[in-house]
């Protein structure tokens, strides 16, 4: 496993994060034996970054993650995350970024982790209705009190990110240390054009979820042909035919030449394209199986060539408009 810094901040991040969201566990498809089996795969193999969030599947994957960790007796060697902004119920304070919920919250996700401190405590969107300076110096006292060792955001634009700064440096606050946004070799536009260099700038941090596009770059799926069932790509609960474009389809061919002149899989070379930026702290994986944890941690002895990744950021460039 390689390690390296999260932005400026010292701390070292294993370069690829687990993220325990668990779809399949929420779609019925998996068990928690097997996200927890999942869990120890990722660490026996050296990974020290683990994010997850109170809403995924209604605060039951903090559960199982808790579980996990107490069970390995590791925890002092785990970098930890956890978020809020998103609903948890139907009252009036059950979302977005107040102090109220805020402060609620984190003893809530505290104690499902079975954890007394959050390594990294995400604000999971922008909330428009509370001012910035409110959540942040909530964010802050979390520092102060030892409830978190770090702070970050995620989904944020870059205009928000850099107010985010500047409103923590105005009230002194402890400022972000990591992004966390959507980035693959379908979804650049979010990242490439502002906010991998802010984070340069500003010496961010930046997670990256979604890298293999909800499976679509691990080359099991292709343009006019049905997805394989038992996906969210196969029951409805993504539109298919709409995502599959040409684009799509071109990228995933490339990924499947490389990969097979490279004695490797389709998600491996996704993933290596990411790493390849420097800019990036880890991007975060979502397997169902020990075994997809495996394949992707393949990735970190794939180094690609100029050319592998001249022929990837060719194949996914956007579309021109007419």
């Amino acid at each position: 496993m390689e390690y390296r810094k999260l932005g400026q901040a010292g701390v070292k991040v294993s370069r690829i994060c687990l993220g325990t969201a668990f779809r399949a566990f929420w779609n019925g498809q998996s068990d928690e034996g097997t996200c927890i089996k999942v869990i120890e795969k990722a660490i026996e193999l050296g990974c020290n970054f683990l994010d997850c969030a109170n809403y995924y599947f209604g605060g039951r994957c903090e559960e199982v993650l808790g579980r996990a960790v107490a069970g390995m007796g590791k925890r002092d060697d785990l970098f930890i995350t956890s978020k809020v902004w998103s609903p948890i119920g139907e009252g009036p304070n059950d979302r977005g970024l107040s102090r109220f919920h805020i402060m609620r919250e984190v003893e809530r996700s505290l104690k499902r982790l079975r954890l007394d401190h959050l390594d990294l405590y995400l604000l999971h969107n922008w909330d428009a209705e509370t001012p910035l300076e409110e959540t942040l110096r909530a964010m802050d006292d979390l520092v102060r009190q030892g409830k978190a060792r770090y702070v970050g955001a995620c989904n944020f634009s870059a205009a928000q990110a850099v107010e985010a700064l500047w409103v923590a440096q105005a009230g002194g606050y402890d400022p972000l240390a990591c992004l966390q946004n959507h980035y693959n070799l379908l979804h650049r536009q979010e990242c490439e054009p502002e906010l991998l260099p802010r984070c340069r700038r500003h010496g961010l941090g930046m997670m990256t979820y979604s890298p293999l596009a909800i499976g679509l770059l691990s080359g099991r799926f292709r343009r006019g042909q049905t997805p394989p069932p038992n996906t969210p790509w196969s029951g409805g609960q993504y539109d298919f035919e709409k995502t599959m474009t040409p684009r799509a389809d071109r990228v995933v061919q490339t990924l499947i030449d490389l990969a097979a002149a490279r004695d490797a899989t389709p998600a491996q070379v996704a993933i290596a394209w990411i790493l390849d930026h420097p800019e990036i702290s880890a991007p975060i994986i979502g397997p169902d199986y020990p075994e997809q944890v495996e394949e992707v941690f393949g990735a970190l002895e794939l180094k690609l060539t100029l050319e592998e990744r001249a022929a990837l950021d060719q194949a996914s460039a956007e579309e021109e408009k007419p």
